[in-house]
């Protein structure tokens, strides 16, 4: 019995309705996605942490989920695992006309364009006729953004220099606060405009060559560093941060800040 055979059989022993786990057979497509999303983003700490020990884990448990799939929909007369492989197999194929067909491709700019080319057919095929046809709506929204801005620019739909980008910033910020000043502040529309700004954001980020998503993560990264630095200098000061003033929390923000710059 090989690897796959083996976990194979271990989803079908936990959802066997007589004598198979109560849980595992209560679950269906609908209460398993939040664990799929969960999982994926597990694989992606690991990666960025460079922990191949814990990414080896991280990439069974999502692999794990797809063979959950699997088995449901087995269950169901849906498909099951072997068809799931011939699906990624025959796309990866019709995907790669420059290794599996007649195609050429001698750099990856040409490869990403081919790649384009055939995504478009496969939505005409499917009476998918937008560009936007097919965008996940459950996409984390920063990721989503930049993938709708790509669509729109592989039609040509798109700024070709970065002073326009950069004015529509400046343009969506004007009006976040033109909503922020009301004397009396729509919380909906206010709403919107902030929306407006972070679109414009990721399309700066997009033209500047950088991916919204990625940038921010990393943001966020370096404010927690810089916070629980802060936290500790404040400690060590004999304070608690509730106790603190904004003035001290501040004067520990710059100082790690100029650690950094050392």
């Amino acid at each position: 019995m090989n690897a796959i055979e083996r976990l194979l059989g271990i989803m079908k022993t936990l959802r066997d309705p007589l004598h198979g786990c109560p849980w595992d057979r209560e679950q269906t497509f609908a209460t398993i996605a939040p664990y799929t999303l969960e999982e994926t983003y597990e694989v992606l700490d690991a990666i960025q942490r460079e922990d191949f020990d814990d990414l080896r884990g991280e990439l069974g448990d999502l692999l794990f989920q797809v063979v959950f799939y699997a088995q449901m929909a087995s269950e169901q007369e849906r498909f099951n695992f072997e068809d799931i492989c011939h699906a990624i197999s025959d796309k990866l194929e019709h995907r790669h006309p420059h290794i599996f067909g007649d195609a050429t491709a001698e750099t990856s700019s040409e490869v990403l364009k081919n790649w384009e080319a055939i995504k478009t057919a496969e939505r005409a095929d499917k009476a998918q006729h937008s560009a936007l046809d097919d965008i996940p709506k459950a996409l984390p929204a920063l990721m989503r953004a930049h993938k709708i801005q790509k669509r729109c620019h592989n039609v040509g739909f798109d700024w070709t220099t970065l002073g326009p980008v950069v004015a529509k910033v400046h343009e969506e910020i004007d009006e976040v606060m033109h909503e922020a000043q009301q004397s009396v502040v729509d919380g909906e529309k206010l709403e919107e405009e902030i929306g407006d700004l972070l679109f414009a954001t990721v399309n700066l980020s997009r033209h500047l060559g950088s991916k919204a998503e990625t940038a921010l993560q990393k943001a966020n990264d370096k404010f927690e560093r810089r916070f629980r630095e802060v936290e500790a200098i404040i400690a060590a000061q004999g304070l608690s941060m509730p106790g603190a003033t904004l003035e001290q929390m501040e004067a520990a923000w710059q100082q790690v800040k100029q650690g950094e710059k050392c």
